[in-house]
């Protein structure tokens, strides 16, 4: 703002500056805030920060277990081992010094979340949990997750 002989107040630049600080801060948060909804809205597929990654799928446990197993072999990754649980089925499996674990809980008798873990020595894979995944959600939706 300007007084009334046209001068520039300490007001209104103290306010101009507030704005480009703000703007300027702002704007090196952008790229996390691309990051974080980018990749977690696009694949649907939930991350945590110990590298667990989750997704739930609109189909029944049996066709989304077949289809792990065949996104699972599309990957040429060995199941070990197969248990029941109360609430679904565990999936254990290996490959080049990753242990994997798959949790399918069946929410409803048409809905089951999956929960995948990698574990590469002490540190989590988190690409790899995703893309196993990405790969049952594929199998699901090219028809080859059919019940077992």
């Amino acid at each position: 703002m300007s007084d009334a002989k046209g001068r520039v107040t300490a007001r209104s630049t103290f306010g101009k500056c507030v704005a480009a600080l703000g703007i300027a801060l702002l704007a090196g948060c952008d790229p996390v805030s691309l990051t974080v909804f980018g990749v977690g809205t696009a694949t649907g597929v939930q991350h945590t920060l110990n590298g667990i990654t989750y997704k739930t799928f609109t189909a029944p446990l049996p066709r989304v277990r077949t289809a792990t197993i065949n996104g699972l072999n599309r990957m040429g990754i060995k199941v070990a081992s197969r248990e029941k649980t109360k609430e679904g089925e565990v999936i254990k499996a290996s490959a080049s010094e990753r242990q994997i674990e798959i949790e399918l809980d069946a929410i409803t008798a048409s809905t089951t979340r999956m929960r995948t873990s990698v574990r590469n020595g002490l540190f989590m894979d988190s690409a790899t949990a995703t893309e196993i995944i990405l790969q049952t959600e594929k199998a699901l939706n090219n028809g080859k997750g059919v019940s077992s």
